[in-house]
């Protein structure tokens, strides 16, 4: 089984920057994260963006959806920033992609401790390889699929559209 993770960015891959106080980007930490979980799957990794969703624009999805269409491999995960996960997730789901794809992030940075990134993680991967193939989010110890996931911002979480 290969699996390709596309990183796109979001909070999952930030940094605290000590000089300014802010969260910015550097590079992504998914080659740790991938040595830390000592996988017995192959996983590559291929690095689409680094930006946060706040900032993502059609074309940057449009990316996203052309490089899940035409990877090899069947199951694909895709680091996301929480704030336009959900969006990014009905693109690829009304294309009716035939592949596993699991989106996941992190509210917290994987840097910082308690961070929820390796968690999220390891759940993203676990459980796309039992899934049927279709688009679903990976969060708080869930997963929902595309069409029936949304971010409860007062909460912090991803919860189907019912709850």
């Amino acid at each position: 089984m290969k699996i390709r993770l596309f990183i796109t960015g979001g909070t999952i891959d930030k940094v605290y920057n000590q000089s300014n106080g802010e969260l910015e980007f550097d590079k992504t930490h998914f080659p740790e994260i991938l040595s830390r979980a000592r996988l017995e799957i192959d996983v590559l990794i291929e690095e689409l963006l680094l930006i946060d969703s706040l900032d993502m624009v059609d074309a940057d999805r449009e990316l996203i959806l052309e490089k899940c269409v035409k990877c090899y491999e069947r199951f694909i995960l895709i680091t996301h920033g929480t704030d336009t996960m959900c969006e990014t997730a009905r693109l690829l789901g009304e294309n009716s992609i035939d592949k596993t794809i699991v989106l996941f992030g992190s509210m917290v940075p994987y840097t910082v401790n308690d961070s929820d990134a390796f968690f999220n993680f390891g759940c993203a991967l676990g459980s796309m390889q039992l899934l049927k193939a279709g688009v679903y989010i990976a969060m708080n110890g869930r997963i929902l699929p595309w069409h029936d996931v949304e971010k409860n911002r007062s909460l912090g979480i991803f919860q189907t559209r019912s709850s």
